[in-house]
């Protein structure tokens, strides 16, 4: 790991210091003996892979999580948090990707929430002191909003600055950003940086989380990368430039557990031309071939599961053609996509895939009961074998067909979703990060069924945060950015760097 003064013991005026920081969930580490330190009057920015720790860090800084070793000192004193109200008392803020304010109150109403000035009379609130506070605090920072605003009324950005004063108000002096731009348009993103700069300028530390590289190098005084975990790279922003930050992001060895494979690469199966929805996904072409694995990369909001969404008719698509072999598909509705040969494991398996208190024959068979002939009457024992016959063919591990879906472990339960379009006989398969949340013998299994779906002429989109996967499974690397395809690149003449560079990147008009 390279190193610099910041990840030895912080000296004193060190406004943030973690030291050892390691925080398990089950048998998975979220973190590895982490230490960092951050400044006041400085941006220090954290960047990592989807998964590599960033958020559980901070979490953990902001009282959310407990960590299971290390310690945290706040300007040189050591101090534990057992929740985000012992990490506000100490002056840290924690603003998150999706922002925590109540739409139905005003500007002031939020920034003075639990701390309202009193009234004349006892139990009530003095509105107008709390938008006179409100306007005193936005002017000491050089912000602009009406506090007598209803949130619902106002803008993303708006809302952003919100928080913002929102911690101020609770004399915050370490503000941790997470993904803030996420949801900014560029005008609302530009704005955004001149407050952050005028955040450190006045002396208070804030902590940068994004994956938009550009702005890292352009806002930050200095990175730290996280990779699986651990901390790997840390160091002042003028000696570094977006490719080392990637290198440093993804330079971890593709590992050899991805099974071989030898499909034959047929005619193109699956044609996707100019897809927009009304999530944001905008004139995404693309075609997969029988027989083809394709991957899609992309950073948190890309549109990657948006794409998928709109495929399978969740999502209403806004324009686009979808065909499979030269037919054009009419996919308004789940139903329709599913009728036409298009088979969705989504991201979530638990709350968007399985029916996990019902039994796993049910699972199997739910989409299916009319092409197996199950109507108008269901008899289980034809249902039981049916679900015995489809796990069989996957190795799928359960006590019986008619045990509950949620008794499975996880790569048996992503088995079960598999096995489900097995039996709809569907020729394009869209998996959703399907290796989340399992274990490594289980992701061998699912890349190994991937393989076999694959010979036997399936068209497969293969969604995932994990670049190494994408490189071990797929044949070629479709790259999302802001709802639009950036790439579409062949993995064998590719590089993790030039993957991550097209998702993290802007182009230049």
């Amino acid at each position: 790991m390279s190193k610099t003064s910041s990840q030895t013991d912080s000296p004193n005026g060190a406004a943030l210091g973690m030291r050892g920081i390691s925080k398990h969930f089950g048998p998975v580490a979220a973190l590895c003996d982490v230490s960092l330190s951050a400044w006041a009057g400085t941006v220090h920015a954290l960047v990592g892979e989807n998964g590599a720790g960033k958020s559980t860090l901070m979490k953990i800084l902001a009282g959310v999580y407990q960590p299971d070793a290390g310690t945290v000192e706040i300007r040189g004193r050591q101090r534990a948090f057992a929740n985000p109200g012992d990490a506000i008392e100490a002056g840290v803020s924690m603003i998150y990707q999706e922002l925590d304010l109540a739409e139905h109150l005003t500007a002031a109403e939020n920034i003075f929430l639990h701390a309202e000035p009193k009234g004349a009379l006892p139990w009530t609130v003095s509105h107008k002191r709390m938008a006179a506070q409100a306007t005193e605090l936005a002017t000491r920072f050089g912000f602009d909003i009406d506090p007598t605003s209803r949130v619902e009324d106002l803008s993303t950005g708006d809302c952003q600055i919100v928080e913002i004063l929102k911690a101020l108000r609770r004399h915050a002096s370490i503000i941790v950003m997470d993904e803030p731009t996420s949801s900014l348009s560029e005008g609302e993103a530009i704005r955004l940086f001149d407050v952050v700069r005028r955040l450190r300028d006045q002396g208070l530390c804030i902590i940068y989380i994004s994956h938009r590289l550009e702005e890292i190098i352009d806002l930050a005084d200095e990175v730290s990368v996280l990779r699986d975990g651990r901390l790997v790279h840390c160091e002042r922003v003028e000696s570094l430039d977006i490719p080392k930050i990637v290198r440093h992001m993804v330079g971890r060895p593709l590992t050899d557990f991805f099974p071989g494979r030898a499909a034959d690469v047929g005619d193109p199966l699956a044609q996707i031309t100019d897809l927009s929805s009304e999530a944001g996904i905008r004139a995404v072409s693309f075609e997969i071939r029988r027989g083809e694995i394709v991957g899609m990369a992309g950073l948190v909001g890309a549109g990657r599961t948006e794409v998928a969404r709109a495929l399978f008719g969740v999502d209403p698509r806004t324009s686009g053609r979808i065909a499979l072999e030269g037919r054009e598909l009419n996919v308004g509705s789940p139903a329709d996509a599913i009728a036409g040969g298009i088979a969705l494991l989504t991201e979530d398996r638990k709350r968007t895939g399985l029916c996990l208190d019902l039994p796993c024959s049910w699972n199997i068979t739910l989409p299916n009961l009319k092409p197996i002939g199950f109507t108008p009457v269901i008899k289980p024992s034809r249902e039981s074998r049916i679900a015995a016959d489809v796990g069989s063919r996957i190795a799928i591990k359960w006590a019986s067909p008619e045990a509950p879906a949620s008794s499975l472990s996880g790569g048996n339960q992503q088995k079960l979703l598999i096995a489900r379009w097995l039996l709809a006989n569907s020729s394009f398969m869209i998996f959703d990060e399907p290796t989340r949340g399992i274990d490594v013998g289980a992701k061998i299994e699912v890349y190994t069924l991937l393989n076999k779906l694959a010979e036997e002429g399936k068209a497969i989109l293969f969604i995932s945060s994990e670049l190494p996967e994408l490189f071990g499974i797929a044949d070629r690397i479709l790259v999302m950015r802001r709802g639009r395809l950036v790439g579409n690149l062949r993995t064998k003449e590719t590089t993790p760097e030039e993957i991550m560079h097209l998702a993290a990147v802007e182009k230049k008009a």
